[in-house]
């Protein structure tokens, strides 16, 4: 699954769900985890780095899970240089068609001395020890130096060929802190396979981060000097500023593929699809002005580019809105479409959902036909998507009301809730309707959590679009996002609410060790 054809092929590392998923607040729980998984697979990403195992029995069930599901990728997990961590990895890909260990430490004089508080000839002996013990459960083993770009050169060369003869298939030098300038980096990259004399028997990786913005453009640099794996995330996210965008590296090196001679196995067409999953699973919205997948991506405003998109789209296009799968909305389903046509609609969409699931978004659909006068494909995308993260909730909204506005103060909100099948109903008054709808829920579901995002955005254009709301919450130091699309803002801001308490109440101890950010 991640051998290459020819010298030019690069190997696409995703992390979204390691890596990823450590952005404050991002905590995704399992169904959304394979759900993120799939999408991966079907966009043909080489390796998937599901998690890391031994942070949690989380962690453990979900690289488990997505390397029994997935057959298109191979399934990596993430472990320390401790033997705990190793066999806990081991254990968690072991279902896996194609598995991977990737293993790490620090080699920065500044992590040995203050992080890990040990000699470099003691982290020498582990990088040995750590690779030796993961070859015993596979042969696909990756090993990284951590904080590789303020590494000495000369103990990197030793820890890398010592690695590599350990049984270490592939080297990962990653700029943990997104310190490194491209030629710099370059030059590093460059350093390691005019030196280390066994480096032709692995696959070099890089893994970037943004801090200083320079995540993609360091990654590309090391791909020119013999890099052949890339290590990225989708939408750019990680811990900090961020990981290297997939979707750039990939547009990137399809776009400039004069510069950049090199190939990779991704179908660009899925890249606005999974975009826009990671981007609701998590809560993090896409800046406007993000390359790739940014709402204005593909906007032309200005009266002189308008005029030169007109002549020729080339003008001031470099790649197509359909090269990343971002089609014209069109008005294709209304209140008279049947669920034959809608049923349609979602395998164009590229949802494949069971009966029951197409049944209960096919009511929302009829009920969202009712009131709004255009239904587009992201109203359909928005309902799907509500259905998916509202399955098997144990709580459910069952009716709100809410009086707000200049002649009703203080706003108030009245509903009902299904509560483990039974309900319950509150009346509450808030500071607004929105404050008094989450204090009604606090009151009916006992549960108390700390709120610190509440977002709003709609779905398509018009007065009559949907509202899609995120709310994260936090409790005993664990974060959950839940979301909720209506067309009645209210409502949505109700659902999103309850799916993030539902999630609470499921999500499992998730205490990680401290040293994740290889």
């Amino acid at each position: 699954m991640t051998t290459k054809k020819s010298k030019n092929d690069i190997i696409i590392f995703d992390t979204t769900l390691r890596d990823g998923e450590q952005s404050p607040g991002a905590s995704m729980n399992l169904s959304e985890k394979i759900r993120i998984a799939e999408v991966l697979e079907d966009m043909g990403v080489d390796v998937i780095e599901a998690g890391f195992p031994i942070a949690s029995d989380g962690d453990f069930e979900a690289v488990n899970e997505i390397a029994k599901l997935v057959k298109g990728s191979t399934i990596c997990g993430l472990a320390r240089s401790s033997k705990g961590d190793i066999d806990r990895c081991a254990e968690a890909i072991k279902p896996a068609e194609s598995g991977r260990i990737h293993t790490f430490i620090s080699t920065s004089p500044l992590h040995m001395k203050y992080k890990l508080q040990m000699e470099p000839e003691d982290v020498h002996q582990a990088v040995i020890d750590s690779v030796t013990h993961a070859r015993n459960f596979t042969d696909d083993v990756e090993w990284s130096c951590e904080d590789g770009s303020r590494t000495e050169h000369d103990f990197m060369c030793r820890t890398i060929e010592s690695a590599i003869d350990a049984g270490a298939t592939t080297i990962n030098i990653p700029d943990t802190v997104g310190y490194a300038m491209p030629m710099e980096y370059a030059a590093m990259i460059e350093m390691v396979m005019n030196r280390v004399p066994n480096v032709d028997k692995a696959v070099i990786s890089v893994h970037c981060h943004n801090d200083l913005g320079m995540a993609v453009a360091n990654s590309l640099a090391a791909v020119q000097v013999g890099a052949r794996q890339i290590e990225c995330t989708i939408n750019g996210l990680g811990e900090r500023a961020g990981n290297a965008a997939m979707e750039e590296i990939v547009m990137g090196l399809r776009t400039r593929s004069d510069y950049l001679p090199y190939n990779t196995n991704i179908k660009s067409e899925l890249i606005t699809k999974a975009s826009k999953l990671v981007s609701t699973v998590t809560g993090f919205s896409v800046q406007p002005n993000k390359a790739i997948v940014g709402a204005n991506a593909f906007a032309h405003e200005s009266g002189i580019h308008q005029d030169g998109m007109l002549k020729n789209a080339q003008t001031y296009e470099i790649m197509t809105p359909e090269s990343i799968g971002l089609t014209e909305s069109k008005l294709v389903m209304g209140k008279h479409s049947g669920r034959h046509a809608f049923r349609e609609k979602l395998i164009e969409l590229g949802y494949d959902l069971g009966d029951n699931a197409v049944q209960d978004a096919f009511k929302r659909f009829k009920d969202l036909a009712d009131v709004k006068k255009d239904v587009y494909d992201e109203d359909i995308v928005a309902i799907v998507d509500d259905a998916v993260i509202r399955d098997n909730d144990t709580i459910n909204l069952e009716k709100l009301e809410v009086l707000c506005g200049t002649e009703h103060q203080p706003p108030k909100a009245s509903m009902t809730l299904n509560v483990d099948g039974e309900q319950k109903s509150a009346e509450m008054t808030g500071d607004g309707p929105v404050d008094a709808i989450f204090k009604g829920i606090k009151e009916l579901t006992g549960i108390a959590p700390h709120l610190q995002l509440y977002q709003v955005h709609a779905v398509t254009q018009g007065t009559d679009a949907q509202a899609e709301v995120t709310v994260r919450l936090e409790e005993d130091g664990k974060t959950v996002n839940g979301q909720g699309a209506d067309t009645d803002t209210m409502v949505a801001s109700a659902r999103a609410y309850i799916n993030a308490l539902n999630k609470l109440l499921v999500k499992r101890e998730k205490s990680a060790p401290s040293a994740l950010s290889a």
